[in-house]
């Protein structure tokens, strides 16, 4: 998975040359970018938008030329700042780049900064001119949660989204043909004329209101001794489990096999809390599949939104919690999905191209229905993509990987049920899929997985005859 537009990269990835060139780092916290809303230094039309990103006089043109900063991060600059945990490098990086894209709306009225999105935010489906339906029913959805539980604490956010976002996205969503009157685009619209006079470019893939986790909870930094996990975890016993030595953990699950394993009650108490928070309130949600292909979940992602510290520093903490597994693989990258609670299936078989995936489902309590048949959770085979295979081989062509990897195997899995807090921690380069899911309606109660990799994916050996199983026992 590489996330740059840029097909030649220097030695060094592109943001360290831009750290070196800027000499002395300036921290996100010396006002340079402003998420929260918290600072508005001369910003045009603040009292249209009482809460909305600003991009600080710093990140403009008079400072920087167009390439100081590149259109989006890859997953070698987060490795690069990762490598020596400069946390503070990093999100310092991913938030001057997010400030100078369209996402922040400040950049509608100050075209001295605004930037064209990347190719590669909109190929994977965050472009601004085109939606689906179920992904503006979200958006509309999170729109009313927001004017309810803003009510009280920032009424005036809560007003904007009232008055002038809901009405735009009910007057656009009338617009949209019914699912099976769009499958030359395979459920995608692109915004019409009408669209754009109700308002939907103001709008629609906006960071409309980003809460930080300092304002959600100022003192998680200090929670739990600093901790971000449950200090009840066995992490020398879940790494055993990983590479199959000894008995099961008390806490991972006795399903567990080698390469693979399931962790509950991964984060503590207040972490959960915090990280639902950032999840259903900040309107960072920018990604829509195409429905009659892939299904109905939105995404967000750490290089279009998704940086706040917390999930950063979450990472380093996994990170240094199994340092056998996390050996030699720093964070790669990182998203959080929420699927549609009117569909039934989610992400289809595919691999992903990491050492290590940590999948921690952050759902709310109670919304799993936990129908018989829909675990709502995980199937992670013990199948791997052959190495002389590329990414659209095996993730595209999937009845092949069914015939010629999977079958041979019996289809062995590991089949992991979907619990709020539970963690299914494993090489990445294993064929899985979602589980078929059913939850309750309405937006708090929708199925959230946020997902972090590490490292670079290790294939399987050989090719396409005797490829397809994973090493047990060896540390990737």
């Amino acid at each position: 998975m590489t996330n740059g537009d840029n097909a030649a990269r220097p030695k060094l990835p592109f943001l360290a040359v831009v750290a070196l060139i800027s000499c002395t780092l300036i921290r996100p916290s010396s006002g340079f970018v402003d998420v929260s809303g918290s600072n508005h230094a001369e910003e045009p039309n603040n009292d249209e938008h009482p809460s909305l990103p600003s991009a600080s006089s710093q990140a403009t043109e008079d400072e920087y030329d167009d390439d100081f900063f590149p259109p989006i991060a890859d997953s070698d600059d987060i490795s690069y700042f990762f490598s020596t945990y400069d946390l503070d490098g990093l999100h310092w990086a991913l938030s001057n780049i997010f400030a100078l894209s369209p996402r922040n709306p400040q950049n509608n009225v100050n075209k001295s900064i605004r930037r064209e999105l990347s190719p590669k935010l909109v190929s994977r489906g965050g472009g601004d001119n085109y939606t689906t339906e179920y992904k503006l029913l979200h958006d509309l959805e999170q729109a009313r949660y927001l004017a309810r539980v803003l009510k009280e604490s920032k009424p005036s956010v809560a007003d904007y989204f009232q008055s002038t976002v809901i009405p735009i996205y009910e007057e656009v969503l009338k617009n949209i043909p019914p699912l099976e009157d769009l499958s030359r685009t395979k459920g995608l619209y692109a915004f019409t004329k009408a669209d754009y006079e109700s308002g939907i470019g103001n709008v629609y893939n906006k960071a409309l209101y980003i809460e930080t986790a300092d304002e959600i909870n100022p003192t998680w930094h200090t929670q739990n001794g600093g901790s971000l996990l449950n200090n009840q975890l066995d992490f020398e016993g879940i790494q055993n489990n990983w590479f199959g030595h000894g008995q099961n953990s008390p806490t991972t699950s006795t399903t567990s096999i080698p390469g693979a394993l399931v962790v509950d009650n991964l984060l503590s108490t207040s972490a959960l809390q915090t990280i639902r928070q950032l999840l259903l309130r900040n309107t960072h949600w920018y990604q829509t599949k195409t429905p009659l292909e892939f299904g109905k979940y939105v995404g967000s992602y750490v290089d279009d939104g998704l940086h706040d510290p917390l999930f950063l520093q979450l990472a380093k903490q996994l990170h240094e919690s199994m340092p056998r597994i996390m050996k030699g693989h720093e964070l790669k990258y990182m998203w959080a999905y929420k699927y549609d609670s009117e569909w039934e299936s989610g992400i289809r078989l595919h691999a992903d191209q990491a050492a290590v995936n940590v999948n921690l489902w952050v759902s709310l309590d109670g919304a799993d229905l936990e129908v018989e048949g829909f675990g709502g959770g995980l199937v992670v085979f013990t199948a791997k993509p052959p190495a002389n295979w590329d990414f659209e081989s095996y993730n595209t062509n999937t009845e092949f990987v069914i015939d010629h990897l999977l079958r041979p195997t019996n289809f062995a899995n590991l089949t992991i049920a979907h619990k709020p807090n539970r963690a299914v921690i494993f090489d990445s380069a294993l064929f899985h899929e979602t589980d078929r899911y059913r939850f309750k309606k309405g937006y708090e109660n929708g199925r959230i997985n946020l997902t972090l990799l590490f490292g670079e994916m290790k294939m399987g050996d050989g090719d396409d005859g005797n490829a397809g199983r994973a090493h047990v026992g060896q540390e990737l």
